[in-house]
């Protein structure tokens, strides 16, 4: 049975999922922050199958995160860029590779990728900064509010989850929420 998709859905999470399509829109995505253009960079760089690719890049083009650009007439050949809009997908890769580092999902011995600022050549991570203080927050500092545009279903997700929290913290005498490291902090292994 197959599920049903994002549409009517109020969630930008969702939203945004439904724009980039699956997995192979993700990792072709990845290749345009990369910068390749072309639909043969696309395929060795992925091995997704030509069907899966002409698919995804239609996908990614008709939802705006991609534009297409005549660079050859005889045959008629196109590369793809990012828009705009696609550009803001970069801090999700960057994001996405160091939790994979942290995982050490990757394959290698050592992280594939370094994110670096193109002036001073230093590496460069992720944060969360809270927009009135400018503090500096770790994972264990975040919460989930109601905002503007919550509709029934994400109230009743924050009070269901709520709820739940409470019911483990009389049930079992669990904290409120589980003990978390810092973001960036490894868990220190055993020798």
């Amino acid at each position: 049975m197959r599920s049903k998709g994002f549409d009517g859905m109020v969630c930008s999470i969702a939203g945004v999922m439904a724009a980039i399509g699956d997995r192979w829109g993700l990792l072709i995505l990845r290749d345009l922050v990369f910068g390749l253009s072309r639909y043969d960079d696309f395929r060795q760089s992925s091995g997704v199958t030509n069907a899966t690719l002409s698919d995804r890049l239609k996908h990614l083009e008709a939802n705006g995160l991609v534009e297409r650009r005549l660079y050859q007439t005889n045959p008629e050949r196109h590369e793809y860029f990012l828009t705009d809009k696609g550009r803001q997908i970069a801090p999700v890769m960057l994001m996405l590779s160091q939790i994979g580092d942290r995982w050490q999902v990757s394959g290698a011995s050592a992280p594939p990728l370094k994110f670096v600022n193109l002036k001073t050549g230093a590496d460069v991570g992720w944060c969360f900064i809270d927009q009135k203080t400018g503090e500096r927050l770790g994972a264990q500092d975040l919460g989930i509010k109601e905002g503007p545009g919550a509709d029934d279903l994400v109230r009743w997700r924050l009070s269901h989850a709520a709820r739940r929290r409470e019911q483990r913290v009389v049930e079992h005498g669990l904290s409120r929420e589980p003990a978390r490291r810092p973001i960036g902090q490894r868990k220190s292994r055993s020798r």
